[in-house]
């Protein structure tokens, strides 16, 4: 086994084996045991207690962050010419469509978020080798396909991010920056985890959190209790 450096050995023993803090215990103990020079990211994993096989347990949805994610979010608005301006002025980075559209044909994916109208995604429809790998496909239930384009883009800009469980039944996403205050990270953490218990399946049974787990980018995980974020 590789020895711990004299960093990890700090981090390791403000860390207790086995206990289950309370969020806002997590919040504060996250921000000593990160170490990256750089802003990180804070990450919570959710073990849900759901069979994702099965299509009536499939837990997919979008929150809006009160203090945002911290991120820099690249959007492209695909849309037609009579919304290119709103779109704009809502915080778009990228307005167009056929030539985008184009663009990424060539392999240009440059964003992080597509915006586009029910009308056009039957444009997109040959994208999809290039958007689907990378998670950029517009969905209608992620919020991405709408007639009101700039409102959605607002929204994105503002922090709202969506998310879907996985094949393991975990949901996993990043709810801020480490730079963020405890509080900050609280009441992100609090609205994330809101709307994951307004998802449950009627069709779930037993516990339906199974457990929660917060973490930045490379830090270790923090175990936390899921009743203090209820």
């Amino acid at each position: 086994m590789a020895k711990l450096t004299k960093k990890q050995k700090l981090v390791a023993d403000k860390i207790e084996v086995g206990k289950l803090y309370t969020i806002e215990e997590a919040a504060g103990l996250l921000k000593e045991i990160t170490t990256t020079k750089f802003d990180a990211s804070v990450d919570v994993d959710v073990r849900l207690g759901i069979d994702p096989r099965k299509s009536n347990q499939m837990v997919r949805g979008v929150v809006s962050l009160p203090n945002g994610t911290g991120k820099v979010i690249r959007v492209l608005a695909l849309c037609t010419a009579d919304q290119e301006k709103a779109a704009q002025e809502a915080g778009a980075d990228y307005v167009g469509l056929d030539e985008y559209i184009e663009k990424i044909k060539g392999g240009w994916t440059d964003i992080d978020v597509i915006i586009t109208m029910p009308q056009i995604m039957g444009k997109l429809g040959t994208l999809g080798p290039v958007l689907g790998p990378r998670g950029l496909m517009p969905n209608p239930k992620s919020g991405t396909v709408t007639d009101d384009v700039a409102k959605a883009v607002k929204e994105v800009k503002q922090g709202k991010i969506d998310f879907k469980v996985d094949k393991f039944g975990i949901v996993h996403t990043s709810v801020g920056k480490v730079s963020f205050t405890p509080d900050a990270i609280v009441q992100n953490v609090k609205e994330f985890m809101q709307t994951i218990n307004k998802l449950k399946p009627a069709t779930a049974k037993g516990t339906y959190i199974k457990s929660l787990y917060l973490s930045s980018t490379m830090s270790a995980s923090i175990k936390v209790d899921p009743k203090s974020v209820e």
